[in-house]
């Protein structure tokens, strides 16, 4: 029973991390629709679609990160302690009970999302809005991607990627 608690707490607190993420990202890209673009800014949103649907929602998220969340979130549910169980999505994240490379590779992501969202935070529109349109459609794969993985993992053959814990 700890152990599917805290798989269901991992998996929605990640959801809902993700969620408030493309909740506040909206309305910036939502002011898109009444501006007047010229073939610049079309060309910018249409590359950054794109290159952020294919280089993060489909090769960070569904090819590296959504696997193996959801095989930490199977690891999770079979071997639960209070501490893992407690600060579940951080665990699932790879945050702790990880190989040192996993823990490395998790924390200089974070540090790298929190400094791009501070810099694009400062710029005018219409390129924050395209930023932020980009980042919706990743975010956005990246979070039908961690149900699907882990939907799989429970429900199908396996994990489809190790759970990387020491």
């Amino acid at each position: 029973m700890p152990g599917a608690i805290g798989a269901v707490w991992g998996l929605l607190g990640v959801s809902l991390l993700f969620s408030s993420a493309l909740y506040r990202l909206y309305p910036p890209a939502r002011e898109l629709c009444g501006m007047g673009f010229g073939w610049v800014e079309w060309s910018a949103l249409v590359a950054g679609l794109v290159f952020m649907g294919y280089a993060k929602g489909y090769g960070i998220f569904h090819r590296r990160f959504s696997p193996r969340f959801a095989a930490r979130v199977l690891y999770l549910k079979q071997n639960p302690t209070l501490v893992r169980v407690l600060l579940a999505p951080f665990f699932c994240m790879g945050y702790f009970h990880a190989t040192r490379k996993r823990k490395i590779i998790s924390f200089a992501m974070t540090a790298m999302v929190v400094g791009l969202i501070l810099l694009v935070r400062k710029t005018d529109q219409p390129w924050r809005g395209i930023v932020d349109a980009g980042v919706l459609l990743g975010l956005g794969w990246g979070l039908v991607s961690i149900w699907f993985f882990t939907f799989r993992a429970f429900f199908g053959n396996g994990p489809d990627a190790p759970p990387e814990t020491p």
